[in-house]
């Protein structure tokens, strides 16, 4: 049976992975689908009339931060920026948690136990040494 000192490493990057996973289509649907993203941040920011290139150059920056995030690159920031980017998505969402059973509603709740995951990451950054090369947090204050 393995140690809790090499399965939390083990847990936190399966974590980085799958967050990444979801946070890279996000990502990718900036640049693949613009209208879709505008129809996004009119309806859940209040954001409306943003063109197409503004989309190009949030995803470019969107991609580099989760780039960061899953070569654990910058925890600090890299993690943080990952969790307060979903932290907005999830808390914008608020109208769909009042009507789960409408519509789609209900596949919004799945963001809650990804913002955990977030928060996790973030929380125990300085555990989540397995496949980074950006070391430790510590020093990335």
């Amino acid at each position: 049976m393995q140690r809790a000192s090499t399965r939390l490493p083990q847990a936190l990057l399966a974590l980085r992975i799958t967050v990444f996973l979801v946070m890279f289509v996000w990502t990718i649907n900036k640049f693949v689908d613009p209208g879709h993203a505008s129809a996004v941040f009119a309806n859940f920011y209040f954001l409306g009339g943003i063109g197409s290139p503004v989309f190009m150059v949030l995803g470019a920056v969107e991609l580099v931060i989760i780039l960061l995030f899953l070569a654990g690159i910058a925890k600090l920031w890299s993690y943080g920026l990952v969790l307060v980017l979903h932290a907005v998505s999830t808390l914008s969402s608020w109208q769909q948690y009042l009507n789960p059973y409408d519509g789609a509603n209900i596949l919004f709740f799945a963001a809650w136990p990804m913002l955990g995951a977030c928060f996790a990451l973030f929380w125990l950054r300085d555990h989540d040494t397995l496949l980074t090369l950006g070391g430790t947090s510590s020093s990335d204050s």
